[in-house]
């Protein structure tokens, strides 16, 4: 009677990365979780965002890598998850709300950074993302027009109507243009 030997440990073949994406990655990961940061309010979920980000640009990096601005690309993925994240969120919490019979407790916060992005986090998804893409990542409005796939004039209207709604969100008498 011959015994099947089963090796516990089985070696562990390393993968090797994809030519030029370990620089891509250094390069802008920082930028991105401080986006995602941005967008979500939350260290934690930016990096968690950031990686699932950074996963699938490994995973299509060989189409990633052939665009002119892949970094561009990164940026738009980040939005959009954490749009569909979002959306999980208020379903999530509406659910919560509906089961607590309306009661809701939120977390103290202070400073007026916090309070400029809790504000921006109220502003519609896509005034959001074209503030943090223009006031975080410094970004014009070409570039974010290209990123976000819409007009020039389109990202001007959000930017115009998010710096007024966060204006009146905030409580300045100013409206910035």
């Amino acid at each position: 009677m011959q015994l099947l030997s089963i090796d516990p440990a089985p070696a562990v073949r390393a993968v090797p990365l994809a030519a030029g994406y370990e620089a891509f990655y250094e390069a802008e990961y920082t930028a991105l979780t401080r986006l995602g940061y941005v967008l979500t309010g939350s260290r934690s979920v930016a990096e968690d965002l950031v990686q699932e980000t950074m996963l699938r640009a490994y995973r299509h990096w060989g189409k990633v890598s052939a665009y002119d601005k892949p970094g561009a690309w990164a940026r738009r993925v980040l939005c959009n998850l954490a749009t569909s994240r979002g959306r999980k969120l208020t379903s999530e919490a509406k659910a919560l709300v509906r089961m607590r019979g309306g009661r809701t407790t939120e977390p103290e916060l202070r400073g007026e950074s916090v309070e400029l992005w809790q504000a921006l986090r109220k502003l519609p998804a896509r005034q959001a993302q074209t503030l943090a893409l223009f006031y975080v990542e410094d970004l014009p409005v070409a570039e974010i027009a290209t990123l976000l796939e819409c007009p020039e004039g389109t990202v001007k209207a959000l930017l115009s109507r998010g710096r007024a709604a966060l204006a009146k969100e905030l409580g300045d008498e100013e409206v910035p243009t």
